[in-house]
């Protein structure tokens, strides 16, 4: 048996093992655009996952990982969303801030944070967009001063996922003149629980809030809270954005697969096969599917090595984008009962609409062209860095 059928099989039988009560109760959950499992029980399982060492398999064993290769992850990846095991809460740590401090991080720095993260008893969260600055990133206007052996940062930061219960948020903040835009930019981490930040979660269509925003009113980190230099922020946060688009996509690339295997089946005790449009509709999306995965297997070697180029982009630009016609796919085969939606009970007397996996694919896909920058924004990269078009 080869290293990653042992690894499959050695998955296989720890969930058989621990995928039970409430781990089980949330099984099958669609992992993007819903987030139905209560946070309490999300955190237990990431440190259900962590205690059988599945969280950082490709951190270094000197960290606490497995120190294995992307194939493996990928495998790992795979074999999870088969399992139909219930949605992780977004490993913002694991997938986006670890590989970014082994890339440009300090062994201070990865020696302090990269243990909490495999054992999944520290969450983080990501300050980058801001009320002017979402897909032109380089406007920010957070800024941070240096006093003495701090850093004091002060603005606001908008659509920071799971802000509400981070214990650090990785923070691009300006160090420089506005002026001088990407290159005055610099990565910081910073603790969450402190005096000067207030978080607020955002209420969003689908009736969750798990986006947030968060203000910073003289917050305060350690001077040596850097990734990088200071002043050259810019090339970190780009690293880690191509580690999202790479790396940290495997896991959401399967969940597609998983939810357009929910919505055949669905098309299939629909009778809506009969229709030709709809069932020319629905292999369109899934060559799309098979596209995006050899897209994306094609550039995960430069965003291992940490030069992700403008493949992510492109990555980014067509998942985002067959999410969309997905969600508004899965409406047209579930049909006018689509339009309808159930009013849920609360347990104090209170109520809010309840959404089936359907109408939260078809909400939420109204945003992801937008987050994690634009579809307009990405165009621009792929034609500028790819094609040689002038800016």
């Amino acid at each position: 048996m080869s290293d990653q059928g042992a690894l499959r099989e050695e998955f296989r039988d720890w969930l058989s093992e621990h995928l039970k009560g409430d781990f089980s109760r949330y099984s099958a959950e669609p992992m993007v655009g819903t987030r139905l499992v209560p946070p309490e029980i999300s955190i237990a399982w990431e440190r259900e996952l962590a205690g059988g060492r599945w969280v950082g398999i490709t951190i270094p064993q000197q960290f606490g990982g497995r120190g294995l290769s992307v194939d493996a992850e990928l495998a790992f990846f795979e074999e999870y969303a088969r399992s139909r095991a219930m949605p992780r809460l977004p490993t913002i740590g694991e997938s986006l801030l670890a590989p970014t401090l082994l890339f440009a991080g300090a062994p201070e720095l990865q020696q302090r944070f990269l243990p909490p993260i495999v054992a999944a008893t520290e969450l983080w969260c990501q300050g980058y967009s801001e009320p002017g600055a979402g897909s032109d990133l380089a406007s920010l206007r957070t800024r941070a001063i240096l006093d003495g052996d701090h850093w004091v940062i002060t603005g606001q930061k908008v659509w920071t996922t799971w802000a509400h219960l981070a214990d650090w948020c990785f923070v691009l903040a300006r160090t420089g003149e506005e002026e001088a835009r990407h290159r005055a930019l610099t990565y910081l981490i910073v603790p969450m629980d402190q005096p000067g930040i207030e978080v607020r979660p955002i209420n969003q269509a689908t009736g969750e809030t798990e986006y947030c925003e968060v203000f910073f009113d003289g917050a305060l980190t350690a001077a040596g809270n850097i990734v990088g230099t200071v002043g050259r922020g810019w090339d970190v946060a780009m690293a880690t954005l191509g580690f999202e688009r790479g790396t940290g996509a495997i896991g959401m690339q399967l969940s597609f697969e998983r939810e357009f295997e929910g919505l055949l089946a669905l098309a299939r005790s629909h009778g809506s096969l009969s229709d030709p449009v709809l069932r020319d509709a629905l292999m369109r999306s899934w060559i799309e599917l098979r596209l995006m995965r050899a897209t994306l297997d094609r550039s995960l070697p430069s965003i291992v090595a940490g030069h992700p180029g403008p493949e992510a982009s492109v990555s980014k630009l067509a998942w985002s984008s067959w999410y969309q016609r997905f969600g508004e796919l899965a409406m047209r085969v579930r049909g006018m009962s689509a339009e309808v939606s159930q009013v849920d009970p609360g347990p104090t007397g209170s109520s809010r609409t309840a959404l089936d996996n359907v109408q939260r694919a078809f909400l939420f896909g109204r945003a992801v062209t937008i987050y994690a920058g634009s579809n307009e924004i990405q165009r621009t990269i792929v034609a500028e860095r790819t094609l040689g078009l002038p800016r």
